[in-house]
């Protein structure tokens, strides 16, 4: 029968003071000999402070002061390091002492196997023929990677492993060898020194490796260094970070010389940061420069085509928002101009919530102003400058009726002012009212099996309302509409102010919904809309004309990692309008993703071609610190492929 024999500090721990801590020991069996020597077996546990050691036997000699312990030996720290051995002689603070037969776990990250392990002064764990590795480790076959070295020794203190004698294995295949390296142990989360590199290869460059060095500037700040190692560029990439007391700032660059475009010098700049001020404001900005429009998809950093830098200042609370920014942008698109995009607009804007007992339901409050300026000379629409300011009242409120019947209400009134110059054909200073309202009814009808399916049709009916009244502006910031199911009830199928629909349309759809429950689901959607007002928007945006495409839309969720989900605009004359579709899998290893989109051609949203693209990406994860990743793009009219 286990037993808890004593407290042993007297005995087995002479040389440590009174005040500190105790010694506890439990065995099945405790003998004392002359000596004193004191033998306790089977299933022997000893705690000591935060650390606990189990063993088959400890024999302790006080005249030698020296522990004889017979494994197998399981000691656990408190700082979650797993030491194991076949059998060890330690002092009895396990400061210093002999292990044969060991393995040493770190932080569950990293384990250490070696022959014999030396502890010396409680800091220094010295390893002797030594196979470190984070992979899982099979029998009979070699981890993914592993490092053999003559020698480790482990800074307790410091927290650092230093390598002698070190061979890199990948497979159990030597791959390169160095006769020092030292690694911050996996406890510590910021230590200078190198991190995992990373492979890319692409049928621009080639193959390439980012070799990137990690540099320590204090608790606060670090810096990131990652040359790009490749036959056709010479590249040299940096980041830095740094933390303050109310906010942090990064800020991610390259430079780059390369085949792509030789005899010049390439790259980007990044920065972004954050502050808390006081009352709730928070302050952030964002910095955004490259060299030429085609880097950042060269070199992995992003498929941005607009870069945008922006200051804002901005208070979040739970009925209110408010918002002031100023934004600066540049295209990288070819043959964008200034028509589309303003390269500097400012603006400032309110948002407040309120709950009116008498009307119920909820009304919003907004008000705000924006402004832009396009430099230059040109046509009109090149050189317009706009500056508007508004305010709006927008109520909404629901209803469950009989049967089961939602209905909803919602009414808007908008009115700006609206100052253009640098256009001889609008200018001046304009004022409009912008009212709206509608009123929407759906059905739920629900209904559920014995195997635990849920089934829900919706059908929707929609009557809405718009009109303006006073001078109509250009149109800035209503060109481009989208028609989905987000936005098939709505009250503007526009997405800014600019952009007015006039006179009643009628809206109808329905969704259909399956889940099962294990997990498994389907939806179905579709719509479309009438209206007596064929509004200015784009023939591709499906809601040209007094009758909408049919918005058709789709979603299938497996269960188990699969997922579809799909989109397409469908007119009844000219067939499939745009449409995308997105398949996704995610296993335990593996992640795939396949997508495709269709574009028709459109003059008013500068698309002089049709586009019809698959892009394909894959990951795999070799284990918790290795992932291999491949993606490519291939567009069917331009026929060009890109990997």
């Amino acid at each position: 029968m286990r037993r808890l024999l004593w407290t042993l500090l007297w005995l087995c721990l002479p040389a440590i003071a009174p005040a500190q801590e105790v010694a506890n020991l439990l065995a099945d069996r405790v003998s004392i000999a002359p000596g004193p020597v004191l033998l306790a077996e089977g299933h022997v546990e000893v705690f000591f402070g935060d650390t606990r050691l189990t063993a088959t036997a400890i024999l302790y000699d006080q005249a030698r002061d020296s522990l004889q312990i017979t494994g197998p030996i399981l000691i656990t720290a408190a700082d979650g390091a797993i030491l194991t051995a076949d059998s060890a002689t330690l002092d009895p603070q396990l400061r210093n002492g002999l292990l044969r037969g060991a393995r040493l776990v770190l932080d569950r990250q990293l384990q250490l196997a070696a022959n014999r392990i030396d502890r010396v002064e409680g800091r220094w764990t010295a390893l002797t023929g030594v196979a470190a590795t984070s992979c899982h480790v099979c029998a009979g076959r070699p981890p993914l990677w592993d490092i053999r070295a003559g020698q480790v020794i482990h800074d307790q203190q410091d927290r650092q492993l230093y390598f002698e004698d070190a061979t890199l294995r990948v497979g159990g295949v030597p791959v390169f060898w160095l006769p020092r390296m030292r690694l911050p142990d996996p406890t510590l989360d910021r230590a200078t020194g190198f991190l995992i590199p990373g492979v890319r290869t692409t049928d621009q460059l080639g193959p390439g490796l980012r070799l990137p060095y990690f540099i320590t500037l204090g608790d606060s700040r670090d810096l990131l260094l990652t040359p790009y190692i490749s036959a056709q560029t010479t590249t040299l990439e940096a980041r830095y970070r740094q933390a303050f007391a109310r906010g942090d700032v990064t800020a991610e660059g390259a430079v780059t010389r390369d085949d792509i475009l030789p005899g010049q010098w390439r790259g980007y700049l990044l920065a972004e940061g954050a502050f808390a001020l006081s009352h709730d404001w928070r302050l952030t900005f964002d910095a955004e420069v490259v060299s030429d429009p085609g880097y950042l998809l060269d070199y992995g950093h992003g498929d941005k085509d607009r870069l945008d830098s922006q200051l804002a200042v901005a208070r979040v609370r739970a009925d209110s928002l408010i918002v002031a920014d100023v934004t600066g942008y540049t295209t990288l698109r070819e043959g964008d101009t200034l028509r589309s995009l303003p390269p500097l607009v400012a603006s400032v804007n309110g948002e407040w919530r309120l709950r009116p007992d008498r009307l119920g339901g909820m009304l919003t409050v907004s008000a705000g102003a924006e402004a832009f300026v396009r430099p230059g000379a040109g046509t009109a629409e090149q050189t317009r400058d706009v500056a508007r300011a508004g305010a709006a009242a927008d109520w909404r409120r629901d209803w469950v009726l009989r049967g089961g019947v939602l209905a909803e209400a919602r009414l808007r009134l908008a009115a700006d002012l609206y100052a253009v110059t640098d256009d001889p054909a609008t200018g001046g200073l304009l004022a409009t009212a912008r009212p709206a309202g509608l009123v929407a009814l759906r059905w739920p009808l629900v209904r559920r099996a014995g195997n635990g399916a849920v089934q829900v049709l919706e059908p929707v009916v929609a009557l809405v309302w718009s009109d303006r009244w006073g001078a109509t502006p250009p149109n800035e910031d209503s060109p481009l509409s989208e028609l989905d199911e987000g936005g098939l009830v709505d009250l503007s199928y526009f997405p800014g102010q600019d952009g007015t629909a006039r006179g009643p349309a009628l809206v109808a759809g329905a969704t259909w919904t399956r889940s099962t429950a294990g997990g498994r689901s389907v939806a179905l959607s579709f719509g479309r809309i009438l209206r007596t007002d064929p509004a200015a928007h784009t023939r591709a945006s499906g809601l040209d004309g007094t009758t909408s495409d049919w918005l058709v839309a789709g979603r299938l969720d497996l269960g188990d990692g699969l997922a579809l989900r799909a989109r397409s605009l469908l007119d009844t004359e000219t067939g499939f309008g745009k449409t995308e579709a997105r398949l996704d899998w995610q296993g335990a290893r593996v992640d795939l993703a396949a997508a495709y989109l269709w574009l028709p051609a459109d003059a008013g949203e500068d698309r002089a071609a049709p586009v019809s693209e698959w892009t394909v990406d894959a990951a795999y994860r070799i284990g918790p610190a290795w992932t291999v990743r491949a993606d490519g793009r291939f567009d069917r009219i331009e026929r060009i492929g890109q990997v």
